[in-house]
C-alpha cells in the first residue's frame, strides 16, 4: 500500500509549551502511528537563526524540543526525525529554489508584510531591521517540504500561505526543468484549536503567557492558578464562552469530562475549584511523560545519537533527489556530455511524471521538453495500473492512444501530431 508523506517542523527558538503540545506535538505523534503515513519530523534550527542571535538559546531549545517529542511518544525507528542543519541538501535546494522564485511572491509573505507595516506605522524605512533571512523564510520552508516530496503539511490557518507559496515555487521549478517536485497540500486539523494562554490571548512565548509543557508539578499548579478569570463568585453561573480555563481543559479532557465541567460552570463552580480540576487533568496526561523528559534532558548524547541516525535516513532520501535536481538545472559532470548535440538530444526528450493527489488517486502527465502539458491521465486507484498505462504508451506509442482515449485528456492547444511525435521520441530513445 502506498503511503502519504506528512512533514512537520518546530522552530528551535524556545521552550515547548502546552500550546505546542496540543497544536503540534500530540497530533504529530498520533499521526505517526498510522500505517498509511510516512512521517517526517524536524527541528527547524536554520529558521531559528532568523530571529534568535543567542547560540545557547538555540542549542537549549533544540535539546528541549527533541526531548519533548520523544517523551511524548515519537518513535525515531518508525519515523524520520532529524535536525534541519544536519541535512546539507536542504540549503542547497534553497538556493536552486531561490533562483526561480520571484521577489514579488516574497513581497507578499505575511511575516515580511507585517514587518514593513510595523516600520511604516513607526515612520521608519520600510525595510528597517528586516534581515534577508526573514525575507527568504518562505523559500527555506519550501525547501524543507519539497526536499522530501511531502504530500501533506499539518499547519494552522495562519501558516497556509507558506504551503501555497511552496506550491507556487515548485510549479515554477517544474515548468522550467520538468516535473521533479511534488506539490504539497496544507493539512488543517479543524479539531485542533489554538490554545489560549494565561491572559486569554493565544498561548505564546512572545506574550509571556505560556505554560511550559514539562513544568514541575508545583510550578504547573502555580501557573494554572494565575489564569485570568472574571470576578464572579462561587455559586454564580459562569460562561464557558471566552473562558481560557475552559478552553484549555477541553483540549485535554474527554467529551464526558468537558460536558461535566460545562455543567459545573452553570452550577456556579468556584474559580479555585475549576483551576484545581484543570491542574489535575493536565497533570494526568503530562505527568507520566515528565520523568521520561527529564531523563532525556540529562542525556543529551542519546538525543544527539538519535538525531544523527535520523539525519542519515533523511539524507538517504535527499541525496538522490539533489542529484536529480542538479542534473535538471545543468550542474552536471562534464564527462557525461559529448558536446552540444548530445545535450540537445537528451534535453529534447519528453517525460512522464507519476504522482498521487489528495483524493488518494494516482495520476500521470506527459510533458514535453519545454514543460508543456501534452497528456493528463484520469485517476487510478492503484499506482501499478497507472504505471502499466505509462508502459503501454512507452512501448506502443501513438497506436495506444485510441485504446486509452477514455483514460487520457489532451493538454490545451495540443495537436494529435504533438503527442505522436513525443511518444515516438521516447520509443526512439529506448531503442538506441
Amino acid at each position: 500500500m502506498s503511503s502519504t508523506r506528512f512533514l512537520t517542523g518546530i522552530t528551535t527558538s524556545g521552550t515547548p509549551h502546552l500550546g505546542n503540545y496540543v497544536g503540534s506535538i500530540r497530533p504529530s505523534v498520533r499521526a505517526s502511528l498510522r500505517a498509511d503515513v510516512e512521517s517526517f519530523y524536524f527541528l527547524a534550527d536554520y529558521h531559528a537563526l532568523i530571529k534568535i542571535d543567542e547560540p545557547e538559546r538555540i542549542q537549549r531549545s533544540t535539546l528541549e524540543i527533541a526531548a519533548s517529542w520523544l517523551a511524548a511518544g515519537l518513535d525515531p525507528e518508525r519515523v524520520v526525525f532529524y535536525r534541519q542543519s544536519d541535512v546539507p541538501e536542504i540549503p542547497e535546494l534553497t538556493w536552486l529554489l531561490t533562483c526561480v522564485t520571484s521577489k514579488g511572491l516574497l513581497n507578499r509573505a505575511h511575516a515580511y508584510k507585517a514587518a514593513v507595516d510595523q516600520n511604516t506605522a513607526a515612520q521608519e524605512e520600510p525595510d528597517a531591521a528586516v534581515n534577508a533571512g526573514l525575507f527568504m523564510y518562505p523559500v527555506l520552508m519550501a525547501a524543507d517540504i519539497l526536499m522530501f516530496n511531502a504530500h501533506k503539511v499539518p499547519v494552522g490557518r495562519d501558516q497556509v500561505q507558506h504551503i501555497e507559496m511552496a506550491r507556487d515555487i515548485a510549479q515554477r521549478f517544474n515548468h522550467l526543468y520538468g516535473d521533479h517536485l511534488t506539490l504539497p497540500e496544507a493539512e488543517i486539523e479543524e479539531s485542533v484549536a489554538t490554545l489560549p494562554g494565561l491572559d486569554g490571548r493565544k498561548m505564546s512565548k512572545s506574550y509571556d503567557n505560556h505554560i511550559p509543557l514539562f513544568a514541575p508539578r508545583e510550578q504547573l499548579r502555580k501557573l494554572i492558578a494565575g489564569i485570568l478569570t472574571d470576578s464572579r463568585a462561587p455559586g454564580e453561573p459562569k460562561d464557558t464562552e471566552g473562558s481560557a480555563l475552559f478552553q484549555i481543559y477541553q483540549a485535554f479532557a474527554t467529551p464526558d469530562e468537558t460536558a461535566a465541567l460545562r455543567q459545573a460552570y452553570v452550577d456556579g463552580i468556584s474559580w479555585a475549584d475549576a483551576k484545581h480540576l484543570l491542574f489535575e487533568r493536565i497533570d494526568l496526561e503530562i505527568g507520566p511523560m515528565r520523568e521520561a523528559y527529564l531523563a532525556l534532558m540529562n542525556d543529551p548524547a542519546r538525543i544527539e545519537t538519535i538525531l544523527h541516525s535520523g539525519a542519515a535516513k533523511a539524507r538517504q532520501i535527499a541525496a538522490p533527489v539533489m542529484r536529480e535536481l542538479r542534473q535538471a538545472v545543468g550542474l552536471r559532470d562534464l564527462r557525461t556530455q559529448s558536446g552540444k548535440a548530445a545535450s540537445t538530444v537528451k534535453s529534447a526528450l519528453p517525460v512522464f511524471k507519476q504522482y498521487r493527489e489528495s483524493d488518494g488517486q494516482f495520476y500521470f502527465k506527459l510533458m514535453d521538453a519545454q514543460g508543456r502539458l501534452l497528456l493528463q491521465s484520469v485517476g487510478f486507484a492503484s499506482p501499478k495500473v497507472a504505471g502499466q498505462t505509462i508502459a503501454q504508451l512507452q512501448t506502443q506509442g501513438a497506436s495506444a492512444l485510441a485504446e486509452l482515449k477514455d483514460q487520457l485528456q489532451w493538454g490545451l492547444d495540443v495537436q494529435a501530431q504533438d503527442i505522436a511525435d513525443a511518444l515516438q521520441a521516447l520509443l526512439n530513445a529506448k531503442t538506441r
